[in-house]
Order: structure tokens, then sequence, then C-alpha cells
């Protein structure tokens, strides 16, 4: 990750509603399950689901998605290069 991404995602995960529940985002199902809550009235989710995609971030709830839900959508859309450009663009 470069720079500038590092400073990106500073940025945007200071506004993120999960901020400070790392406890839940990387905990059982259950754990997991509300922190996706969290997520559906996030107003960063895109950006933090992008972060999650495009530097394949393999634990956690990351935009609303399980580690699952990623490899599943990486997995279809093989031919993605930027997340954030989909997601954020």
């Amino acid at each position: 990750m470069n720079r500038g991404s590092v400073r990106e995602g500073k940025d945007w995960a200071r506004r993120a509603l999960c901020r400070g529940t790392a406890d839940l985002m990387f905990s059982d199902t259950a754990g997991q399950r509300r922190t996706r809550q969290l997520c559906t009235g996030c107003p960063v989710l895109n950006d933090c689901l992008a972060e999650a995609l495009d530097h394949q971030i393999e634990f956690g709830v990351w935009g609303g998605m399980t580690e699952k839900d990623r490899r599943v959508l990486l997995r279809r859309r093989p031919n993605v290069t930027s997340w954030r450009a989909v997601l954020c663009g």
C-alpha cells in the first residue's frame, strides 16, 4: 500500500460508524452480524469496502462484507484493477 492510500484510509476511517469496535469486526459470526448492521448506515461504506478489496484484506468485516463475501465478489469480478474507482468513482 502506498502512502497516499494509507492517508486516504485514515481520513475515511475516522468517519466510520464502527470506529473503535475492532472486537466486533474480527469476532465470531454473531459479532460480525452486529458489525454489518453498523455498516448499513455508514457514510464511508464504499471507501471501506474498496480498501478491503483493493488490498485483499482477508479478515474481518469491511464495507458490510465478511471475508467470505469479499472472496466471492473477487472471484466474480477478477478483472477489476481498482475497486476504489468502481465503488467510489
